[in-house]
């Protein structure tokens, strides 16, 4: 028998975790909290899903100063100009100042943004986030001109809407005149806590391992 673990989900118990966090776990990293009181110098901007399974720093086992997280529905870059917000901002502050050597986009099992772009009627009392949507409708029609089982449609769509986002991001400005920035696209799969990486040159998503020693190679 397992025990279920008791989770406080009130506001009380997110001010007893920063409690927690500022008397025990900042003490405990406090040379590195000290270091990065007046800057920052992330190596990475790290585009991902809003989803609360999302976690990019647990995932990447990076410490806090090394990613710039963009996170919102659905991991979405809109293409510069169709949407210029937040997400435009992000990009062009962490390419421009912050001068981060790569970008990953980062998309998700399970997603309920790409459900909802699978299924409209879902999105109908949800204006803001079926005009979001938008942005990720070229994924949607890509994956149904491939008439893809419907088995596999929503993991298709998934990673359709990663590629579809990297080609956004190349339309911004700032990553344009860069030539310095590495871009790639992941899936993380929740259930397992695997990531694929997408291979441009082979247009498909490929394990961790062929990834890391395509990298090892480079």
């Amino acid at each position: 028998m397992t025990q279920e673990t008791h989770r406080d989900e009130s506001l009380l118990g997110l001010l007893k975790g920063v409690e927690k966090f500022s008397h025990k776990v900042f003490q405990e990293n406090k040379p590195l909290f000290d270091e990065l009181a007046g800057s920052q110098s992330p190596h990475t901007l790290f585009i991902t899903c809003a989803d609360s399974r999302v976690v990019p720093e647990m995932i990447t086992q990076t410490e806090p100063g090394e990613l710039f997280v963009c996170r919102n529905v659905g991991n979405i870059v809109p293409a510069y100009g169709e949407m210029m917000g937040g997400v435009s901002a992000v990009v062009e502050y962490a390419v421009t100042v912050l001068k981060v050597s790569n970008v990953v986009i980062c998309g998700h099992t399970d997603c309920g943004a790409m459900k909802g772009l699978l299924n409209p009627d879902s999105t109908k009392d949800l204006p803001t986030v079926e005009a979001w949507l938008r942005n990720a409708q070229a994924a949607k029609s890509t994956v149904f001109a491939r008439k893809v089982d419907d088995a596999d449609i929503l993991q298709a769509t998934i990673e359709e809407n990663v590629r579809l986002q990297l080609d956004h991001i190349r339309t911004h400005p700032s990553v344009r005149a860069s030539n310095q920035i590495t871009l790639q696209g992941w899936v993380y799969n929740i259930g397992d806590g695997s990531v694929t990486v997408l291979d441009e040159h082979e247009n498909r998503f490929v394990p961790l391992a062929a990834a890391i020693k395509r990298e090892n190679h480079a």
